[in-house]
């Protein structure tokens, strides 16, 4: 089960290593179909019934979710669709900059990024929460 979240960065590893030692050039667009691929999931889910984060959420929140969690997810995709397509973008550009720019941005940068948003996106959650919870015991007292 942890094996699951230490493989994307151990196929990453490997890409770089086989790049830096054969040369290999188009295993450069690695990042860039990774990201595409990303990208297009978060994308395509927005013209579904529920999107890939709603999945998620309804699955670790036991089933059902409340107007304030679907709304949220919601607008989260949007995020994710914004922050995937940029940083689609940015590695497709690496690809045709220096081995040591394109490694530093798709094995470094890139995922640094992401931990940020992850950190951000908790803590804007958390905050939203208290505050959608505080209007609801507003709305129940009077």
């Amino acid at each position: 089960m942890k094996l699951k979240f230490i493989i994307p960065f151990f196929i990453t590893l490997c890409v770089i290593v086989i790049f830096h030692y054969t040369q290999i050039y188009f295993v450069k667009f690695y990042p860039v179909l990774a990201n595409l691929t990303t990208f297009l999931v978060f994308f395509i889910s927005l013209f579904t019934k529920e999107t890939v984060i709603q999945k998620f959420a309804r699955t670790l929140e036991g089933g059902t979710l409340d107007d304030f969690t679907k709304n949220y997810t919601k607008n989260l995709t949007y995020v994710w669709c914004v922050f995937t397509f940029f940083n689609f973008v940015i590695s497709l550009i690496t690809v045709f900059l220096p081995e040591k720019l394109w490694a530093l941005y798709n094995g470094c940068i890139s995922y640094f990024a992401i931990g940020v948003i992850f950190a951000v996106e908790y803590i804007v959650r958390i905050v939203l929460r208290k505050k959608a919870n505080a209007g609801k015991v507003l709305r129940q007292q009077i």
